[in-house]
C-alpha cells in the first residue's frame, strides 16, 4: 500500500517549501521552477501552466480544492501544459515579475498568480484565481485551460508577438530614467500630502476597503510628528494605530495583526499573519510610544512580542517563523479567530460573557458571511462604559475581562490550530530582529533582546557563506566580496524536506546589514559592526548598478541564462507591503558611512535615491522607505555614546534612558563601559575621538553627543543631555 501510494505523488514530492509540498499529492504532474520544466516544454511544443501562490494564502487553497485537485482539470493540464508551481515567499524574484506580467495583461494581481506562458516562459496571458464554473465575472478554469490550449496550438504566432508585448510591459514596470535631479526634503512633504489626502479621519489608516497597513509611511509620520508635533499628525498617527489595535484586524486574544481589513472599519480581517507585518508595525507602536507617550501604544508593542514569543519563534534555536495561515480547511473563513455567542457562553461565566459581549460586541448575528453567527473579537466598548451599563467598578469590570480573555483563549488552544510555515526566511527575519531590538531598547525588554540577539546569531552562521579562502594574489576586496553570499532561507518548515541553497535577493543582504547594525548598537559587540560592513561590501557588489546607480534586486545568472523573464533586470522601489530594497540598502549604506567615513557608502547611497528622484514623490504612501532613507540622507547624523563607568551605573542609566527616549532616524545611541571605550576596538569613526577623552580616567559615567562627525564636550548632567539632543534634533529655522 506504500509503495502505490508513493506512486501517486508528483514531483513536488522532492520540493523544500510547504506550499509546494501541500500540493504533492494533487493529480497534476506538478514541476518545480528549473531547467527541467523549460526543457520538458520545449521539447513538448507546449505552453506552460504558472502557478503563483503561497501557504498561508486562502485563495491558493481554495483554487488547489476546486481545481488543481480535480482529475478533470488535471487531464486538461496535463495533456495541454507543462505545468510550474511556484512559491512566492521563497521566489520572490520569480513572482515580482509574473506579477508585472499579469497585471498588464489583465489589471490585477495577487494569489494565486495564474500565468500562461510559451515554452521559453515569456507571459502572454494569466489572472488570479479562476473559479471552476463560470461566476465571479471569471470564466470557468476549464474553459480557461481549453481556450488557451487552442489558441496556443492555432494561432502561435499571435501568441508569441502578445508574449512580446507583455515582455516590454514587464520590462518598462520598474524602469525609471536616470538621475533626475537632486535628493530633496521635497519627497517627504509629497508623502505627507499623499498620506493626509487618503487618512480615513473616523477609522484610521489610508483609502477605503480594503485597507492595509502602510508601516513604512506610517514610521515616517511618526518621525515627522516627533520632529514637528503639529497637532494634525498626532491626530492621524494616533486614530490609526488605536483603530488598527481595537479593530478585529488585531487578534484580541493572542496578540498580533492578521495581513489586512476586507472593510474600511479594520472590523474583519483576512485572518493570515505575517511575520514581517508584525514586524514592522511594532516598530511603528514602539516610536509613536516614544513620540506621544501613549501606555496604549506601549502595550500594544509588548502584545504583539508576546504573540510572536508564542508562535512565530524558534524558542530553542532563535529564528522567527514565516507565518500562520487563516484557515484549518477550505469551508473555514477565520473560524479558529472567531466565536458565536453560544461558544462564548459556554467557557464563561455569565457575568463574564456579558462582559465580553459588550465590550467586544458578540450578538447572535456576527460579521462573517459564510457562518453569520461567527463574530470577530473587536472593541466596541469601553471599560468605562461597561461600567456604567452593568453598574460595576471599572476595576470589577477589568479583572472579569481578563479572566474571560485567558479563558476564551484556553478554550480557543483547543481548536484545531491554523498551520504555521515554520520556514526562516533571511530578510525577514533581519526585519524581526531589528524590531525587537529596538522594542528592548525602548521599553526594557531584556528577553525580546537576548532572542533577537540568537536569532540573529543564528542567520549569521547559517546563511552567510563567507569565503575564508586567502585573498588571490591582485584580487580586489570587491571581488572577495563577491565570493561571500548570503542565503534567501536558513530552514523549512517541514523536517523531512531536502534543505534548498536558494540565493539572497537584495532585500535579505539590505535588511541583515540593517540587522547587524542594530545589533552593534544593542551590543557594542565589534563583531556585528564588521559582519554589517562585509554584507554591505558585498551587496555593493552582486546588485549595484555603476552606471545609473540604484540596486537590481536580484543577481544575475552565473551562466547567463535566465530561465522565463528573470532576466529583466528589477530596481525595488514601491513598498510591497515589505520595505522596498532600493531605499533599505541606502539607509544601510548611510549607517555605515556615520561609522566608517568611508565616502564611497554614501556616494553610492545617494546615486541611489538620485536614481529614483524623479519619479518617487508620485508613488505617495508606497514610497515610504524611499522617504525614511531621504532623511538619513538629509538630517545630520546623531550619535550618542554614553560611557557606563562601573563605580555609577544609576548615572549613565539616566543619561541611556534621556539618549532613548526620543525618536528620531538620523539618532542612535550606542553604550559602552570605559574598558570598551578606551580601546582602538571601535569602528573607525569612533575609534578617532572616543578613546581619547580624559574622562575616561574620571571613574564617573558621562555621555558624549555627536552630530555630524565633529562631537560635543562630554555630559554628565541627564537634564543637560536631554537639552543639548533636542537641540541637535529640531529642525532647522525656515528662512523668513
Amino acid at each position: 500500500m506504500e509503495a502505490m501510494a508513493t506512486q501517486t505523488l508528483n514531483s513536488l514530492a522532492r520540493a523544500s517549501s510547504a506550499y509546494l509540498r501541500s500540493a504533492m499529492h494533487q493529480p497534476i504532474q506538478w514541476h518545480e521552477w528549473g531547467e527541467e520544466a523549460f526543457a520538458a516544454a520545449q521539447r513538448e511544443n507546449k505552453p506552460m501552466l504558472l502557478d503563483i501562490g503561497a501557504v498561508w494564502c486562502h485563495w491558493c487553497h481554495v483554487m488547489d480544492r476546486e481545481s488543481y485537485d480535480d482529475p478533470e482539470v488535471a487531464a486538461i493540464v496535463n495533456e495541454h501544459f507543462v505545468a510550474v508551481k511556484v512559491d512566492r515567499d521563497e521566489r520572490p524574484d520569480i513572482d515580482s515579475r509574473y506579477q508585472a506580467a499579469v497585471s498588464a495583461v489583465s489589471g490585477q494581481g495577487g494569489w494565486p498568480l495564474t500565468a500562461f506562458l510559451t515554452p521559453d516562459g515569456k507571459p502572454f496571458y494569466g489572472g488570479t484565481y479562476f473559479p471552476p464554473t463560470d461566476g465571479y465575472g471569471r470564466p470557468s478554469f476549464k474553459r480557461v485551460l481549453v481556450s488557451i490550449a487552442n489558441a496556443y496550438r492555432e494561432k502561435t504566432s499571435d501568441v508569441v508577438e502578445q508574449a512580446k508585448m507583455v515582455e516590454s510591459a514587464i520590462a518598462q514596470a520598474e524602469s525609471f530614467s536616470g538621475r533626475d535631479g537632486r535628493v530633496s526634503a521635497s519627497i517627504i512633504a509629497a508623502i505627507q500630502k499623499s498620506a493626509f489626502s487618503m487618512f480615513d479621519a473616523h477609522h484610521g489608516g489610508f483609502g477605503q476597503a480594503p485597507k492595509f497597513p502602510h508601516p513604512s509611511a506610517l514610521d515616517l509620520l511618526i518621525e515627522q510628528y516627533a520632529r514637528k508635533s503639529d497637532e494634525a499628525s498626532r491626530n492621524l498617527i494616533v486614530t490609526t494605530l488605536e483603530h488598527m489595535a481595537k479593530g478585529g484586524v488585531y487578534d484580541q486574544l493572542a496578540g498580533g495583526f492578521h495581513r489586512y481589513s476586507v472593510d474600511e472599519r479594520w472590523i474583519v480581517p483576512h485572518f493570515e499573519k505575517m511575520c514581517y507585518d508584525n514586524s514592522e508595525l511594532l516598530k511603528n507602536y514602539v516610536h509613536a510610544y516614544q513620540a506621544t507617550g501613549s501606555e496604549f501604544l506601549a502595550s500594544v508593542a509588548r502584545d504583539i512580542i508576546r504573540w510572536m514569543d508564542e508562535w512565530l519563534s524558534d524558542r530553542e534555536r532563535g529564528g522567527f517563523y514565516a507565518s500562520q495561515d487563516a484557515d484549518i480547511s477550505m469551508d473555514d473563513d477565520g473560524d479558529y479567530f472567531t466565536w458565536t455567542l453560544d461558544e462564548t457562553r459556554a467557557v464563561l461565566t455569565e457575568e463574564e460573557a456579558q462582559v465580553v459581549a459588550l465590550h467586544y460586541d458578540i450578538n447572535e448575528v456576527g460579521e462573517m458571511h459564510h457562518n453569520p453567527a461567527k463574530n470577530v473579537l473587536y472593541v466596541r466598548a469601553p471599560i468605562e462604559e461597561i461600567a456604567r451599563r452593568m453598574s460595576l467598578s471599572a476595576e470589577r469590570v477589568k479583572d472579569l475581562l481578563d479572566a474571560a480573555k485567558k479563558k476564551m483563549y484556553a478554550a480557543r488552544l483547543r481548536r484545531t490550530t491554523p498551520y504555521v510555515d515554520k520556514t526562516v526566511y533571511v530578510g525577514w527575519n533581519s526585519m524581526c530582529v531589528s524590531a525587537y531590538l529596538e522594542a528592548a531598547k525602548v521599553l526594557g525588554l531584556d528577553e525580546a533582546r537576548r532572542f533577537a540577539l540568537q536569532s540573529l546569531d543564528r542567520i549569521l552562521a547559517e546563511a552567510w557563506k563567507a569565503r575564508r579562502h586567502a585573498k588571490q594574489a591582485g584580487e580586489s576586496p570587491a571581488s572577495t566580496q563577491f565570493n561571500a553570499r548570503l542565503l534567501h532561507v536558513v530552514a523549512y518548515s517541514d523536517p523531512k524536506a531536502e534543505h534548498r541553497e536558494v540565493s539572497g535577493l537584495l532585500d535579505d543582504y539590505a535588511a541583515t546589514t540593517l540587522a547587524c547594525l542594530d545589533a552593534y548598537e544593542a551590543t557594542a559587540d565589534l563583531s556585528y559592526f564588521k559582519f554589517a560592513q562585509a554584507l554591505g561590501d558585498a551587496m555593493i557588489a552582486k546588485f549595484f548598478d555603476a552606471v545609473s546607480g540604484g540596486f537590481f534586486d536580484a543577481e544575475p545568472a552565473a551562466d547567463g541564462k535566465s530561465l522565463g523573464v528573470l532576466s529583466t533586470r528589477r530596481k525595488p522601489l514601491q513598498d510591497s507591503p515589505t520595505p522596498a530594497g532600493n531605499p533599505m540598502a541606502a539607509i544601510a549604506l548611510l549607517r555605515l558611512h556615520h561609522y566608517t567615513g568611508d565616502n564611497r557608502y554614501r556616494d553610492k547611497a545617494e546615486q541611489t535615491l538620485e536614481a529614483f528622484a524623479g519619479i518617487a514623490e508620485q508613488l505617495g504612501i508606497f514610497a515610504g522607505t524611499y522617504g525614511i532613507a531621504v532623511v538619513h540622507l538629509l538630517e545630520n547624523p546623531v550619535q550618542v555614546v554614553v560611557v557606563a563607568d562601573s563605580k555609577s551605573e544609576d548615572k549613565a542609566n539616566a543619561l541611556a534612558r534621556v539618549a532613548t527616549a526620543t525618536f528620531a532616524f538620523n539618532k542612535t545611541v550606542l553604550r559602552l563601559t570605559t574598558n570598551q571605550a578606551a580601546a582602538v576596538n571601535l569602528p573607525p569613526t569612533l575609534a578617532a575621538t572616543i578613546p581619547n577623552l580624559p574622562q575616561l580616567t574620571s571613574h564617573e559615567s558621562f555621555a558624549v553627543l555627536c552630530s555630524g562627525f565633529s562631537c560635543q564636550p562630554p555630559i554628565a548632567d541627564p537634564a543637560e543631555l536631554r537639552r543639548a539632543l533636542d537641540s541637535a534634533l529640531k529642525p532647522p529655522a525656515q528662512p523668513t
